[in-house]
């Protein structure tokens, strides 16, 4: 990654630190969310943000991204990756051990600058430097490595050099992902869910933007559950 930029960074008319990470053990909100509903229609950078569990609350925090071998397999369950591809980088990590922990390292540093740069946009307030800084140099490091190509007789998209074995390469889309929620929205409607320690971000995408929780089945009822149970101890 590139290091050493200064003066100001402009990005969609955010100006923006990297915020280190802990890493601690097995899945388990992740995959309770998806039985849920949680989080499959959010753009592509919110769900790697929300790879790390009650990531405001040390006492329950859970890392989903345990090693480098982890960060694959979320790729491949985004489909940032083929089969191929995800043999490829495993095959490689394992020659270079040092420079897939390495890369583990910079994908957990990006996921945490991504989480205070659109926290900060949830709440409505500016974004570090700091952190709109990182999103421009990964977004900078990623585009070399897209190319154009025809889909249909009268369409083209985008698509990722496929031969390219970069350790890093799954963050690429993560940072197009990340630029394009920042500068094409829909910023007014993203959210940090409301019970106390969670820390997920999702986008409301409900008519009356009156959604306030990850997921119902999640914090939803457990946020209902501890109202009703103060509201009674009160009451007695």
């Amino acid at each position: 990654m590139t290091s050493g930029l200064t003066a100001k960074i402009y990005f969609g008319g955010y100006t923006q630190k990297v915020s280190e990470t802990k890493q601690q053990g097995p899945a388990s909100m992740l995959q309770a969310a998806g039985a849920a509903g949680a989080g499959p229609r959010d753009p592509l950078c919110i769900r790697f943000i929300n790879t790390l569990d009650w990531r405001n609350d040390a006492e329950r925090r859970v890392e989903q991204l345990t090693a480098y071998s982890e960060l694959v397999k979320w790729s491949r369950n985004q489909h940032l990756l083929s089969a191929e591809q995800a043999k490829a980088l495993l095959a490689l990590a394992g020659k270079q051990q040092r420079q897939a922990e390495q890369a583990l390292g910079r994908a957990l540093s990006f996921r945490e600058a991504l989480y205070w740069l659109f926290s900060a946009v949830a709440a409505r307030r500016a974004p570090s430097r700091e952190d709109l800084q990182m999103l421009s140099e990964m977004h900078a490091e990623a585009a070399p490595h897209l190319r154009l190509r025809l889909e249909n007789e009268t369409g083209y998209g985008w698509e990722w050099a496929s031969g390219d074995e970069n350790l890093d390469r799954m963050l690429w889309p993560v940072a197009r992902s990340a630029a394009e929620l920042l500068t094409a929205g829909p910023l007014d409607r993203l959210r940090e869910c409301e019970r106390g320690g969670c820390g997920w971000l999702f986008v409301d995408t409900t008519r009356n933007r009156s959604r306030r929780w990850c997921a119902m089945k999640i914090c939803g009822n457990r946020s209902k559950v501890e109202r009703y149970y103060r509201r009674h101890r009160r009451e007695d």
